[in-house]
């Protein structure tokens, strides 16, 4: 038993040997280690105080050269469960839930962007041939994007409320099938013009009197 102790507390001792700050679990574990660069390395806890009005919490994971990386959950700052989120290369990447006390509340999908590769090749359609593409080479504009399902749930139940899809960060708006285009409004083919209300005789008189000066005509109004 007393081999067994050394090795493990040499372990130990080494790795806060490593760290230029941490902290010490009530277990004796090592957490929060700053390294020598200053970079955040393995384990962490972090409580968030609240804040105007916006509640605090506690999350806790790994973090990988100063990045988050893997699985984070979140807790209360009264301790109850309320998320668990996934990190790649410091951003959320995956599937992400978050909880109430009643339960799962939304379910969010994200994907990372490997932020040493900013650039990324598209298909772009030919605006002349429509069966054409070109392959071009664009930069990323983001590091984390919506990508993939969200699910919104009722309340103390898994009965969806509404779900969104999201192509990078762009809402996908569903096709309805069959629905009907929009009628363009026509005109009523019935319905007739001032030109053609007028009578034969009107006519004539309005040719007869072309060209001479305007007169007073008696409508049967008085004065």
């Amino acid at each position: 038993m007393r081999w067994l102790i050394v090795p493990l507390l040499f372990i130990g001792l080494q790795s806060r040997a490593q760290c230029k700050t941490y902290r010490l679990t009530s277990t004796g574990d090592t957490i929060n280690c700053t390294d020598m660069k200053n970079q955040k390395q393995g384990k962490w806890k972090i409580r968030i105080e609240s804040l105007r009005g916006e509640p605090g919490y506690e999350e806790e994971g790994v973090f990988k050269n100063d990045k988050k990386e893997g699985p984070w959950r979140l807790y209360s700052l009264e301790g109850d469960f309320i998320g668990l989120e996934n990190y790649r290369w410091g951003y959320k990447d995956g599937i992400c839930r978050y909880y109430t006390i009643a339960g799962l509340e939304r379910e969010e999908s994200w994907r990372a962007i490997n932020p040493e590769k900013p650039y990324d090749t598209i298909d772009v359609p030919d605006v002349v041939d429509q069966y054409k593409v070109i392959r071009k080479v664009v930069k990323r504009e983001g590091e984390t994007y919506k990508n993939g399902v969200w699910k919104y749930y009722r309340p103390g139940s898994l009965s969806l409320i509404k779900t969104e899809n999201y192509d990078m960060d762009k809402l996908v708006i569903p096709k309805v099938a069959g629905a009907a285009p929009t009628e363009v409004a026509k005109t009523d083919s019935t319905k007739k013009t001032p030109e053609q209300l007028k009578t034969k005789e009107i006519l004539d008189f309005e040719k007869k009197n072309s060209g001479k000066k305007a007169f007073k005509v008696r409508d049967g109004r008085t004065g």
